[in-house]
């Protein structure tokens, strides 16, 4: 079962642990598989549980994909919004939000290839709530571009196409990213800290 060391950050407080368990289990099973091919059954028994214990937490295999992909996009939403609230130019707070969040799909490869790419997967009224909090991060990149077009540090002219393409450079690291990569999680968001920076057109 996966031990990505920040899957515990996505499921605060006070959780049974055949809950947990079963959380687990459905990430292994959807990151392998993909959600269309896993089953009930594939989950209950890599938590060692029966298909019935499972229906006790969760009505279906999607509640579980929802919850996944609910906590995931909120974590990362928490991540972009505190680097852009932090007391800086521009351009250090871009480095830090795209150093964190490159960091963060690299470390949470698994549960970031899920949350990511198994977006169609969610049924229509968890789908909405997802997209609303993609639609937060991109605003809140946006929005620090276009504080940084403002003030002369960066230079490009479609502040939505460049806040696009921040967000999509981070994302698909945790398609392709695994423990064999020659860079750790750090080592990488510094190099695209760097690649962003000069996208957008500011001094490194």
């Amino acid at each position: 079962m996966t031990t990505e060391p920040h899957l515990a950050d996505l499921w605060p407080g006070e959780r049974p642990e055949a809950a947990r368990r079963l959380l687990l289990a459905a990430i292994d099973s959807f990151a392998s598989r993909g959600f269309h091919a896993t089953t009930t059954r594939d989950i209950a028994t890599a938590a060692g549980m029966s298909p019935a214990a499972l229906y006790i937490h969760y009505p279906s295999k999607a509640a579980l994909l929802a919850e996944i992909s609910r906590n995931g996009h909120a974590a990362t939403l928490t991540l972009i919004e505190e680097a852009v609230a932090r007391d800086a130019d521009p351009a250090t707070r871009m480095r830090a939000l795209v150093e964190r969040f490159t960091a963060w799909h690299a470390r949470g490869h698994t549960v970031g290839r899920i949350v990511n790419y198994e977006l169609r997967a969610l049924p229509e009224e968890d789908f909405a709530v997802v997209a609303e909090l993609r639609r937060r991060m991109e605003d809140a990149v946006m929005r620090l571009i276009e504080e940084g077009v403002s003030t002369g540090v960066f230079t490009v002219a479609e502040t939505r196409t460049a806040a696009r393409a921040v967000t999509s450079l981070g994302i698909d690291v945790a398609r392709w990213y695994n423990e064999r990569s020659s860079e750790s999680p750090e080592q990488l968001g510094a190099r695209y800290g760097d690649l962003v920076l000069r996208m957008l057109g500011a001094s490194v």
